[in-house]
């Protein structure tokens, strides 16, 4: 009874196609499910993401769960997970993702996974990091340590989805540090975001990341841009 009221006035959409949802459906419809566009990357041993850091800093492996198109599925879910407050999207993706990744020979050698920081700032606008659900989820599956207390952003910057891949290098030039280093020491880190566009913040982590002696690391997101 309760819940049918809670329909009736709150009723579940589509986080993908804005359809109401039927009782047995969760975050997405049976057919946006269907029509999601998942990249078998790590699957396939497809290099595309590893494509864009050539020449800008090695990666051990990198991977995305989905692809990214304006106006699809993978945006409206994102957004909804970033800006509207539906944190639970993040163990969702995490949890397929750390599922697959666990069946692939490379990544069961992760020792740490680190999300990709939030400036504190914005952490409090938003009430939660995006990623670290999904990490942690991650971490779960391969049975590694989640740790978010070496990676840490020092500047706030607004959302660069849009700029070009110069603007975002200059704007990402410096803005994470690292602590605590001494803790992944040695490690093979599987750094994780929710979307690889220019590649610009993930290069930016890996080069602070680097200052810890003998790490390893490997990267895997939410969802690549087309």
């Amino acid at each position: 009874m309760i819940k049918n009221l809670l329909n009736l006035f709150f009723p579940k959409v589509c986080f993908g196609c804005s359809r109401l949802l039927s009782d047995n459906e969760g975050f997405l419809c049976t057919q946006c499910r269907h029509d999601l566009p998942v990249t078998n990357y790590h699957f396939n041993n497809d290099k595309s993401v590893e494509k864009i850091f050539y020449g800008r800093v090695k990666l051990e492996q990198a991977t995305a769960l989905l692809h990214f198109e304006k106006k699809g599925i993978v945006q409206h879910l994102l957004h909804n997970l970033k800006y509207k407050g539906h944190e639970d999207i993040g163990p969702f993706l995490g949890k397929w993702l750390g599922h697959e990744l666990a069946s692939v020979e490379p990544y069961k050698l992760i020792d740490v996974v680190i999300p990709v920081p939030l400036h504190k700032k914005k952490l409090r606008q938003r009430g939660y990091n995006q990623v670290t659900k999904f990490g942690a989820e991650i971490a779960t599956a391969l049975n590694a340590k989640y740790i978010d207390n070496v990676l840490l952003k020092t500047t706030n910057t607004k959302t660069q989805v849009f700029k070009n891949r110069i603007a975002r290098w200059n704007s990402n030039n410096e803005i994470f540090t690292i602590e605590n280093h001494e803790i992944i020491e040695g490690k093979h880190i599987l750094l994780v975001d929710d979307i690889i566009t220019t590649g610009a913040t993930i290069e930016s982590c890996v080069n602070i990341l680097n200052k810890a002696k003998n790490v390893k690391i490997s990267v895997a997101s939410m969802a690549i841009a087309s």
